[in-house]
């Protein structure tokens, strides 16, 4: 007899997206400076920062945040590596560095930073075999090697590294199951599959995927509460709503989950106070990859 499936499933939450609630959070949160959560956030604020006003964006909502400010932080964390930190006083980072060219690019901005730094940055973080390292202390991630191509690509700047050695970096990372790890031979994660079609997609070569496949492990991610989780026998959460819906979409299987479920399960997230999902957690799930 097989085991039941890991599921959360709570009635008492409201069945509609709260968005106006949605936005009264995230704008307290950018006035609550001395509160634990924002002081304990500090080591990923760029990132942050980046899918606060792109939740802000979506809400149509943007001119509620304060983009002088907003743009005088992106500024200061530039080093003169050329990389960008998450806050000042801290090391920089690729995470950061995409962040904060996804932010100036929102507003229009780049151009208050060095961006021949950001590229020099970013390409010399290139291996011999196509991976990249997220910073001076060498940990290789194929996350990275999508925030390299990401960067690069809104920079239009992609002719800094090797793209064909990244690619097949890439693609060394491809599993039985049709997905995606961090390093060739780590297990299939939703997080990191998003990452590699990434590369994939920006680069023109998602028909590198077997699209049925990869289709498959990822629709399967799907509960029965109509939440998604990251690999199999884990919890549904909101972040992978993200990571395997944008998979799906990318390789043209989105309609290969119960859309309704989805809808339900991502309303039931909120509450009538704010929203459930604690920020700061939140946005740690999202700065990941």
């Amino acid at each position: 007899m097989g085991t039941a499936a890991k599921d959360v499933i709570d009635v008492q939450q409201p069945n509609n997206l709260l968005l106006d609630k949605h936005v009264e959070y995230i704008c307290a949160y950018e006035n609550k400076k001395d509160d634990y959560e924002y002081v304990m956030t500090e080591y990923l604020r760029m990132s942050g920062i980046y899918w606060c006003i792109t939740a802000m964006d979506l809400m149509g909502h943007l001119h509620k945040m304060t983009a002088e400010d907003i743009i005088k932080v992106v500024k200061k964390c530039q080093h003169e590596c050329g990389g960008v930190s998450p806050s000042e006083g801290h090391d920089p980072h690729l995470l950061y560095t995409l962040s904060a060219v996804q932010i100036l690019c929102t507003y229009d901005a780049l151009d208050v930073v060095d961006v021949d730094g950001l590229v020099l940055y970013v390409s010399a973080l290139q291996q011999e075999d196509g991976s990249f390292v997220g910073d001076m202390w060498g940990e290789v991630d194929t996350r990275f090697s999508f925030c390299a191509l990401a960067c690069l690509a809104l920079l239009h700047r992609l002719d800094a590294v090797d793209v064909e050695k990244a690619i097949e970096f890439v693609l060394s990372c491809k599993n039985f199951d049709g997905g995606f790890g961090t390093k060739p031979g780590s297990e299939s994660h939703a997080g990191q599959i998003y990452c590699c079609l990434g590369v994939l997609a920006i680069t023109g070569r998602l028909h590198e995927v077997d699209a049925d496949l990869l289709g498959w492990w990822l629709c399967e991610r799907q509960l029965p509460s109509g939440g998604l989780n990251g690999r199999p026998e884990k919890l549904p959460d909101v972040c992978y709503s993200w990571w395997v819906l944008s998979s799906l979409a990318m390789i043209g299987k989105l309609h290969w989950i119960d859309r309704v479920r989805a809808v339900s399960y991502r309303s039931s997230s909120s509450t009538e106070i704010s929203t459930s999902l604690s920020l700061p957690f939140f946005i740690s799930e999202s700065v990941y990859f």
